[in-house]
């Protein structure tokens, strides 16, 4: 899978997966473009893949903001000349009982996780369509679209939103030569992977936590231009979490 002459937008890049990701398609040869809130971290990052002789650079974006994704989508055209993958990994996190739960709160949610999506699909979309080998575009959506815990309501509607957008997007690219897949996370541990205790990895059948690398591989699996058989699906990385029962014997 070559990835020399693509170039990868990847939101929410200075941390978390989103670092991660951004590292497999630089050590593959893709020129990668850190998009994120968080200066400081994305500018350092973008920094140490150019130390380490890959492509990259950083543009502060706030996905929020249908301005900003307009900057990012114009700085990546002028640098780097066309669009080929992006990958809508920015999000947050929000666990508030039910009761507590305001309309401001979710609202900002549904632009951070979920319109944030469509934005920068439209966007990309738009420049993806004028590539002789049209594009591809991956939504991180997550196992909290098909199952839940109490006070995750803003959250889980998110993520569930994404499952469903990324197949409408699929059927309304796929003329376009542009796939769209996303890909739903388990538990993947972005911080002390050493601090983990035994019996969080027995949790899942792979007998391990996941880790970003797991959702940056299958990121280059999806937007090989190979693959282009695969569009419309949702990929779930979880070790067997989600499968597991949980009955206690």
């Amino acid at each position: 899978m070559g990835f020399t002459d693509k170039t990868v937008i990847v939101t929410g890049a200075s941390n978390g997966i989103g670092r991660g990701v951004a590292k497999g398609f630089a050590e593959s040869g893709a020129s990668v473009v850190l998009a994120d809130m968080d200066e400081q971290e994305g500018r350092l990052y973008a920094e140490e893949l150019k130390n380490n002789e890959h492509e990259a650079m950083f543009v502060k974006t706030d996905v929020r903001k249908e301005a900003d994704i307009k900057h990012l989508m114009d700085v990546t055209l002028k640098t780097y000349k066309s669009i080929d993958i992006l990958i809508n990994n920015a999000g947050k996190a929000l666990f508030k009982p039910l009761y507590d739960l305001t309309i401001e709160e979710w609202d900002d949610m549904m632009h951070t996780n979920l319109r944030s999506v469509f934005l920068c699909s439209q966007a990309a979309a738009a420049s993806m369509r004028k590539n002789e080998m049209g594009g591809a575009i991956i939504n991180l959506a997550s196992t909290r679209a098909i199952m839940s815990e109490p006070d995750s309501e803003s959250y889980a509607a998110t993520k569930g939103g994404i499952k469903a957008l990324t197949h409408a997007l699929a059927a309304s690219l796929g003329k376009e030569k542009i796939t769209v897949n996303s890909i739903s996370p388990g538990w993947i541990e972005t911080g002390d992977y050493d601090s983990l205790r035994a019996e969080d990895h027995q949790q899942h059948f792979s007998n391990r936590v996941g880790k970003p690398e797991d959702i940056a591989r299958a990121c280059l699996y999806f937007t090989a231009t190979e693959n282009d058989f695969v569009t419309g699906a949702d990929l779930i990385i979880d070790g067997g979490m989600t499968r597991k029962m949980m009955y206690e014997e």
